[in-house]
């Protein structure tokens, strides 16, 4: 804990796997009073009626309806990130509680692991590294190399902030864009990066040699890829998720990969996460 008089805020943790970043710390220290989740479950009663604010890191911590019930001051739960599906809205609304996201911060750090994970799936990067290291390899076959990006189509799921920042690098490499979202973009937004717009999810699977999902997870989204969506893929497909894990039935990708529906997927969310170790 730090300087008593300012207003407190729960962290997760203030180092070490489970705490917030390092680089946040001393810039939370300047206005807040740290209280990690191991120091008010040590004391709740005294630390409760003094934290003002949750800074959510990571997912962490759950905010769960016991732990409002302990923070009768709270007047803010802060999201380090854009997405909210993992709080309960109308449950922190009940309690008078203000929610605050950070969607700008995270759009092009995004946005560039979805193209880092585009570029490493399509050239075999993890697997020739793999290779590479071996003991074993003797030779270096250069069907490994994978397949074109260049000239490649893109087909981004979401062209919200990330999506279209996904748009904008892709271009860099030539890509044919295709985007399915709610709302269709301005003209002088899609012709800034070359990118065609497709009413039916159906059509911009068929066309797209990529697939990369930027979206948002809802009741409507849960599932958006599954088996039916896979078979719709080009057999030399790539999926890319930089969204949520829960927006893709994980079963039916794992069928779809290992029955050859899809070449690759590049994840960079699954669910459960980390994905269990067993049989991989």
């Amino acid at each position: 804990m730090g300087d008593q008089d300012l207003p407190g805020v729960l962290v997760s943790a203030s180092e070490g796997l489970s705490g917030v970043c390092e680089d946040h710390v001393a810039e939370l220290q300047k206005h807040f009073n740290l209280i990690t989740m191991q120091e008010f479950l040590d004391n709740k009663a005294q630390l409760g009626p003094k934290i003002q604010a949750v800074y959510i890191w990571g997912g962490k911590p759950a905010v769960t309806p016991e732990l409002l019930q302990c923070l009768p001051a709270l007047k803010i739960v802060a999201n380090s990130g854009a997405g909210l599906d993992h709080l309960d809205l109308k449950l922190l609304a009940s309690f008078g509680v203000k929610v605050a996201s950070t969607p700008q911060a995270v759009c092009s750090p995004t946005a560039d692991m979805g193209m880092a994970l585009l570029l490493a799936a399509a050239r075999r990067v993890v697997e020739g590294h793999q290779l590479a290291v071996s003991p074993d390899t003797q030779n270096f076959s250069t069907n490994w190399m994978g397949q074109e990006v260049t000239g490649a189509t893109l087909g981004i799921m979401g062209m919200g902030r990330i999506g279209y920042k996904v748009a904008q690098r892709a271009r860099a490499f030539d890509m044919k864009i295709l985007y399915h979202n709610r709302k269709r973009r301005k003209l002088e937004e899609e012709e800034a990066v070359g990118a065609s717009y497709c009413e039916s999810l159906d059509d911009l699977l068929r066309g797209s040699d990529f697939v990369m999902l930027a979206v948002s997870l809802t009741p409507q989204t849960q599932g958006l890829i599954g088996r039916r969506e896979l078979r719709l893929m080009k057999p030399t497909a790539i999926l890319v998720n930089i969204g949520r894990g829960l927006l893709i039935d994980q079963d039916a990708l794992v069928e779809a990969l290992q029955a050859g529906v899809v070449m690759a997927a590049a994840l960079d969310v699954s669910h459960p996460e980390p994905l269990p170790r067993a049989g991989m």
